[in-house]
């Protein structure tokens, strides 16, 4: 295939990812506007008020930018590792591979449909929490470099995922079992500075950590670790998925038998 016809493919298959989550909106899109709603209403009004401030914010603006991450990371990977399961099981996957698309067409095609439905469920929470607290971004670049990144990032994860799952019981393992807890405990609802010097060692494992603080940089302009040191790591380990996701892909796991 010449490169023009790459590019057409590659455009196919993000329209058809974007397309199968718009046309059932009422799943994908409004669920997570509720969802962040609550933590709002909860976390931000009912728990905030006898917080205070945290970091020299009102608690309602610092927790703001971890649900609006949160939020990306969940739908980015879940879009794809839902997605690209769906057509392993059809065996339609077989039929792509063994057209003239190349694999990095394939897997660049799903991880942006991962990162379109990311980014526009962020941009949803982003305009819900406006509504509860007020937003000014102090490093926009920061800001969008580290959402296109972690959503890149989380839609490989999601891809990597589908690949080893043998069912749809085991696309919901890593979300449920690994992917929420590490959120939860990567400084979306509090500073890891409060926490003991062994606890925010161990914090520090946590990659998603990184990628909050960072993002909470790009709009408050605090953090709780070096943001450049966050924004390497987070490249590292995209580049390093979507090598990972490509060889996997070229061999066939868990597609061919």
């Amino acid at each position: 295939m010449t490169l023009h016809q790459q590019w057409v493919a590659f455009l196919t298959i993000v329209t058809k990812e974007v397309r199968r989550f718009l046309r059932i909106w009422p799943q994908t899109l409004l669920p997570p506007a509720i969802t962040m709603t609550l933590y709002f209403v909860i976390f931000g009004n009912l728990v905030g008020s006898r917080i205070g401030e945290m970091g020299g914010f009102d608690y309602m603006q610092y927790i703001v930018p971890g649900l609006i991450m949160m939020s990306v990371i969940q739908n980015s990977y879940g879009n794809v590792v839902s997605s690209f399961f769906s057509t392993k099981f059809q065996h339609s996957i077989e039929e792509m591979l063994v057209s003239p698309m190349s694999p990095f067409v394939i897997l660049s095609g799903f991880v942006v449909g991962g990162m379109v439905r990311g980014i526009m469920v962020g941009g949803i929470v982003t305009t819900v929490s406006l509504f509860f607290t007020d937003l000014n971004v102090q490093h926009a670049w920061i800001t969008l470099l580290v959402v296109a990144m972690t959503s890149a990032l989380f839609a490989l994860g999601g891809f990597i995922n589908a690949i080893f799952a043998n069912n749809f019981d085991d696309i919901s393992i890593i979300p449920n079992f690994i992917l929420t807890p590490l959120t939860y405990l990567g400084g979306v609802f509090y500073s890891i500075d409060l926490l003991s010097e062994f606890w925010r060692t161990v914090t520090l494992v946590n990659p998603i950590v990184y990628m909050v603080n960072a993002f909470r940089y790009g709009v408050l302009g605090v953090s709780d670790v070096n943001v450049y040191a966050s924004l390497g790591a987070i490249f590292a380990f995209t580049v390093g998925f979507f090598l990972l996701a490509l060889w996997l892909l070229r061999r066939g796991t868990g597609i061919r038998g």
